[in-house]
């Protein structure tokens, strides 16, 4: 259990570094009932800094949307307002339910008003991170949007049988690091980032096997057996494996585009820890997501209420265009 100066200590972190928040900023922090305590630390850290902080315990939506996927993701009006009126949001709640948050229209608004918005990752007071080694995965994504600038197609293949085709041609790279810049897109820190696009919406083609984590089927870590997506021209036509497929299939079933491979992205973080929602910032790991894309990603024109992740672990991504290796058997390779 970490002590309230250790707490403490990592509060800034996210306060100064990666939010750096400044005199006078209204700020917004999102919690439920588990996160309180490192609420009550942000806050307490944006007050100090000259900041304007409001805690807004959405405890009640949270705990909803976790038991029930179909639960609507959209907050109160309220809460909507007060998000769309911020310098800063952050949200410190399971994660999981953040990262299904982070694609609904207060986000985006949010964004367009050209506030800073994340997601805190569990574990605040025990991260040990450095400020280099943010620096160190930011740079990573920077090299990474750089090779696939004007890019029009990736290949990711798995050990567990992800042989897959995704195109990104026209679709423009969306960095998600750990230091935020006004109008980016949510995501969570200070561990995870990543690089994500919009993937075409009728071009995905293949096999792609989730064996990592899979959102929004009630799993508290990984999959207990890999689930393989069958693509046809963007669409999973058969969702296979076990309890978890059947679960996901269940999920997913009646809901308009939720079969679209909406989003194609990968890890550029050595810390984010596995068998959490984080690990799709981890390097090594890909993951796509079936569902909305319109709302998060450059070009995406997936309408959906959902928007689900699947991890591929010890992922190999290979250009098309070049030839060039973004990630090779789980190891970076640019």
């Amino acid at each position: 259990m970490p002590t309230p100066e250790e707490i403490r200590k990592d509060a800034e972190l996210v306060v100064d570094v990666c939010m750096s928040v400044a005199e006078d900023d209204v700020v917004t922090i999102i919690c439920d009932n588990e996160h309180r305590t490192q609420a009550d630390a942000l806050a307490s850290v944006a007050l100090d800094r000259g900041a304007w902080p409001v805690i807004m315990d959405n405890e009640a939506q949270v705990q909803r949307g976790r038991a029930d996927t179909h639960f609507p993701m959209e907050p109160p009006r309220n809460l909507h307002q007060a998000m769309t009126h911020s310098d800063e949001i952050i949200i410190v709640t399971n994660l999981e339910w953040a990262n299904r948050f982070a694609h609904v229209p207060a986000v985006k608004e949010s964004c367009a008003a050209n506030a800073k918005i994340a997601s805190v990752e569990p574990g605040m007071g025990e991260w040990g991170l450095t400020v280099e080694k943010i620096h160190v995965a930011t740079q990573r994504a920077k090299d990474a949007m750089a090779a696939l600038e004007g890019k029009t197609e990736c290949h990711i293949t798995s050990p567990k049988g992800t042989d897959v085709r995704v195109s990104i041609e026209g679709r423009p790279a969306l960095e998600v690091t750990s230091i935020k810049r006004r109008g980016q897109m949510m995501g969570p820190l200070p561990l995870w980032a990543e690089v994500a696009f919009a993937a075409v919406e009728d071009r995905t083609e293949g096999k792609i096997v989730v064996d990592g984590v899979m959102l929004g089927i009630g799993l508290p870590g990984q999959v207990t057996e890999p689930i393989t997506w069958t693509m046809e021209k963007g669409r999973a036509t058969a969702i296979e494996g076990g309890d978890d497929a059947a679960r996901l299939r269940e999920v997913i079933d009646g809901v308009d585009n939720a079969d679209v491979a909406g989003e194609f992205a990968f890890g550029v973080s050595e810390v984010a820890p596995f068998g959490t929602p984080s690990e799709k910032g981890r390097v090594g790991t890909v993951h796509f997501a079936l569902g909305d894309n319109h709302l998060a990603y450059p070009g995406g024109q997936n309408v959906s209420r959902l928007h689900l992740d699947g991890v591929i672990l010890d992922a190999s991504l290979q250009i098309v265009d070049d030839g060039t290796y973004i990630v090779k058997d789980g190891a970076w390779a640019l």
